[in-house]
């Protein structure tokens, strides 16, 4: 499913825009054919979450089903083309009726998905799009879900949050990344599939896998290109398939310092005809492991960033771009090289963004805090797809250095985690993530009570260490909290002997909150817990990065922990810098022990 653009061949109809809204808490819509109209006074926004939009209609905490509906024209001229309805994310399940036609659903939220609709809808006339959006997870979902009564069994009342959830973000529901109708011609390009190198300090190569429909007979041209330079090759078309090797002299590789991007032009010709084009910017780079090194193009690179939220008020997870831009500036100002998309893969766009501005990504799949006692066969096989879908979205883009295939799973400290299913349940995951792609490094952020018996320790490539000594243990003691903190991280290394980055650490803190002594929540408390942090890590010579927690203050379910947000943002959720801002700006901005 290639990402959707807009040329001589192809079109796009952005549906973005006020939406017609009615919930449906009683899940009565579908018995009451409401997928063939529905009457409400309700408006929402798309892109953008009900929760924080229709707070004055009681929805700011709302679980459960809402009805979607839009008219969209259809011009005439798309008479020879392939009609779709792609969204970009509908969280976290969804169906789709057109003119009362059911077209499908979609059961794994924070991707993308289409339906063709060729065929089915009049053209030159409006027609009516409804989408049934249910924000309610289940033990088979990516995330999992909770109810009060598995609270209760656990006998974890004082953690339990309102509405039940296993994270700790809002489960905001709603159309989260734009709507479009996209019109491709008939015979054209269905997927590109990019692996590149590093063949010396000068040479770069560029292999490229196209798939086609309905081009039987038809070739492909293959253009790279720079300001300096023009490459071309011709392919034929196999199969649907097409396949071209590119050696490039003089190659400018990407890197965070030099966010390089070459242009790649796709032509799919038949009898001198083009039939299709498709353009996309790639980067020549290659990422390994090699003696305990995290290297890019062969140099060694250390990571300083943090875990981020999809997380904005009145919004709530509705890509913005104007807040894409101001996050990445903000990134840049306070020297940061890379984001872990934690926890749930964010849009295309924000991807395009990271290989434009050189910020290095970890890619997530959402099965964050993952409880194997509620696991089943389904659950697996939605974990494998949505491994094997986030792969095939985001393959190409050159900042994406690692993949997460999860994060803290048996955050409850379950002792049957360890008779063995653990290790069998991850032991299938990372195997199969490795055979979707071998070209980068995969891990699972590891959390204290996972312990150092972590399964997931085994497979990962990188270990990801979660860890918040001096907040959660040993509150306001981190002179006791760097002793265990160290000590620990040698244990890990010696055990699996791997490279160990931080993928979270840090303390809430209250903006405005400021004290003489060591006082937690205050902004000094911040930013001498995370000094401390930085200087620990940075002495291990088998560390390779450094990602606090979190980016930006963010909206939390209703829990005695917290007061509204999780307060662990070095920027308010309004993106405003408190005190540690400035210190890690300062720390960032020295060199960082990459050959250590």
């Amino acid at each position: 499913m290639l990402y959707p653009i807009q040329n001589k061949y192809r079109s796009i109809i952005d549906l973005s825009g006020i939406w017609k809204f009615k919930i449906d808490p009683g899940k009565a819509g579908e018995k009451e054919k409401w997928y063939k109209g529905f009457d409400s006074s309700l408006d929402i926004a798309v892109p953008g979450s009900w929760n924080e939009q229709l707070e004055e209609a009681g929805l700011l905490h709302y679980v459960g089903a809402a009805w979607y509906s839009k008219k969209v024209f259809i011009p005439e001229e798309y008479h020879s083309k392939r009609i779709f309805i792609r969204i970009g994310s509908a969280d976290y399940q969804s169906k789709v009726w057109i003119n009362g036609k059911y077209l499908g659903e979609n059961k794994l939220g924070f991707l993308p998905f289409e339906f063709e609709i060729t065929g089915l809808i009049p053209l030159g006339v409006e027609s009516e799009i409804i989408i049934l959006v249910d924000n309610e997870l289940s033990s088979e979902s990516l995330p999992q879900g909770i109810t009060s009564a598995q609270y209760s069994e656990d006998n974890r009342l004082r953690e339990e949050t309102n509405p039940p959830a296993r994270f700790d973000f809002s489960p905001f529901g709603g159309i989260h990344r734009p709507v479009q109708l996209v019109a491709l011609p008939v015979n054209h390009i269905s997927k590109i599939k990019i692996n590149t190198k590093v063949l010396s300090h000068e040479k770069g190569s560029a292999e490229i896998f196209v798939e086609t429909f309905g081009s039987s007979g038809a070739s492909v041209v293959f253009s790279l290109s720079n300001h300096k330079q023009h490459i071309t090759r011709q392919a034929g078309v196999k199969d649907n398939r097409s396949v071209c090797y590119i050696e490039i002299s003089s190659c400018e590789f990407w890197s965070p310092e030099n966010p390089f991007l070459y242009t790649l032009r796709i032509h799919l010709i038949q009898s001198d005809q083009i039939l299709d084009e498709y353009t996309l910017p790639i980067g020549i780079r290659e990422i390994k492991i090699e003696n305990g090194r995290l290297l890019l193009n062969n140099k060694s690179v250390y990571l300083k960033g943090f875990g981020k939220h999809e997380d904005f008020p009145a919004i709530g997870k509705g890509m913005f771009l104007p807040l894409m831009i101001k996050d990445f500036e903000l990134m840049k100002w306070i020297n940061a090289n890379s984001f872990r998309t934690s926890h749930y893969p964010y849009p295309e766009e924000i991807m395009f963004y990271a290989d434009k501005k050189g910020i290095l990504v970890i890619d997530e799949v959402p099965a964050v805090s993952l409880d194997l006692r509620f696991a089943n066969g389904a659950t697996m096989q939605n974990h494998k797809e949505f491994v094997k879908r986030l792969i095939e979205r985001d393959y190409n883009h050159p900042s994406l250095i690692m993949w997460a295939l999860g994060n803290e799973p048996n955050l409850v400290g379950d002792e049957g985690y360890y008779n063995g299913s653990g290790k069998e349940y991850w032991k299938e995951i990372f195997s199969f993530a490795r055979s979707h792609d071998s070209s980068r490094p995969l891990t699972v952020p590891n959390c204290t009570r996972a312990g150092i018996n972590d399964p997931v320790l085994e497979f990962c490539d990188v270990i990801s260490l979660n860890r918040y000594y001096g907040w959660y243990e040993y509150p306001g003691n981190l002179e006791y909290a760097a002793k265990v903190l160290g000590s620990e991280m040698d244990e890990i290394f010696n055990r699996y002997r791997k490279p160990v980055m931080f993928t979270e650490f840090g303390a809430d803190t209250l903006s405005g909150l400021h004290s003489t002594s060591v006082q937690m929540f205050t902004e000094e408390y911040q930013a001498k817990l995370i000094e401390m942090y930085i200087g620990i890590i940075r002495s291990k010579h088998y560390t390779i990065g450094e990602q606090l927690w979190n980016f930006a203050d963010f909206r939390t379910p209703q829990n005695f922990r917290r007061v509204v947000l999780n307060l662990k943002g070095i920027f308010t959720r309004e993106r405003q810098p408190k005190l540690a801002a400035f210190r890690l700006k300062e720390l960032w901005s020295k060199n960082i022990p990459e050959t250590k």
